[in-house]
C-alpha cells in the first residue's frame, strides 16, 4: 500500500476476492424489481423474522441479499455483508482508509486499483463502501472502471463524500444500487464528515 501524508487517504483501504461458488452473477438488468414482504409487529407477541445481513426483508429465490455500509468519519470503519457472509468490518480487520472493495466470485492478482478493476471478470459483482475519503486520488479511468459497473455518482465524488455502491461486469444499465451524500459543512453530521451511509436489498442472479 502506499504511503500518505497525514490527513489523506490511501485510494484504495483493501480489496477483497470471495471466489464463491455462485453461478453467472448478475449482468442482466431486473434489478428495479421490488419484492415485499410482510412483517410481523412484535407488539402481536410473534417473532420477528430474521433476514440474511439483517436486512429488513428477505430476497426472493434467485436473488443474493446484500447490506453496505460505508465508513463513519475516520473512526468508524465500513462493513460490507452478502448472503449473511460478512466479508469486510473493522472486526474483520480487514478494512482500511479510501475505497474498501469485494468482489464476489473474482478471481485475480490485485496490484494497483486501475489494474485490479480492469481484470474483473463478466458477471462479477463488486460491493464498494468508501471511508473517510475516497476521491482525492481517483483519477478519470478509475472512474470509468466503475461507470462501466453501472455507476452513475463516482464522477460526482468530491473530497470526504461518503459513498456506498453495488454493481456488476457486464450491466447493460445503471445499478439501482448507489448511494452517495456530499461533504458539507452545512449538513455533515460529523466535524469534517458527512454521516454513514446504509444500503441494502437484494441482488439478482444472472437471468437465462
Amino acid at each position: 500500500m502506499q504511503e500518505v501524508g497525514p490527513g489523506v487517504a490511501p485510494l484504495v483501504g483493501h480489496c477483497i476476492l470471495v471466489p464463491a461458488p455462485l453461478r453467472d452473477m448478475a449482468s442482466v438488468s431486473p434489478w428495479g424489481q421490488s419484492h415485499d414482504f410482510q412483517l410481523h409487529s412484535s407488539l402481536t407477541g410473534e417473532k420477528l423474522p430474521r433476514h440474511k445481513c439483517g436486512n429488513q426483508k428477505s430476497c426472493p429465490q434467485n436473488y443474493f441479499a446484500f447490506k453496505i455500509i460505508s465508513g463513519a468519519a475516520n473512526v468508524v470503519g465500513p462493513s460490507i455483508c452478502f448472503e449473511d457472509l460478512v466479508l469486510m468490518s473493522s472486526v474483520k480487520n480487514n478494512i482500511g482508509r479510501g475505497l474498501n472493495i469485494a468482489l464476489v466470485n473474482g478471481e485475480l492478482d490485485i496490484t494497483k486499483l486501475q489494474t485490479f478493476l480492469q481484470g474483473i471478470k463478466r458477471g462479477t459483482l463488486v460491493l464498494t463502501a468508501s471511508y473517510d475519503d475516497a476521491a482525492t486520488k481517483m483519477n478519470d479511468k478509475v472512474q470509468a472502471y466503475f461507470t462501466e459497473l453501472g455507476s452513475s455518482h463516482v464522477g460526482k465524488l468530491g473530497f470526504r463524500d461518503n459513498w456506498v455502491f453495488l454493481g456488476a461486469k457486464g450491466l447493460m444499465n445503471k445499478s439501482p444500487f448507489e448511494k452517495h451524500i456530499k461533504n458539507d459543512k452545512e449538513t455533515n453530521k460529523y466535524d469534517g464528515w458527512p454521516e454513514l451511509l446504509e444500503m441494502e436489498g437484494c441482488a439478482p442472479r444472472k437471468m437465462d
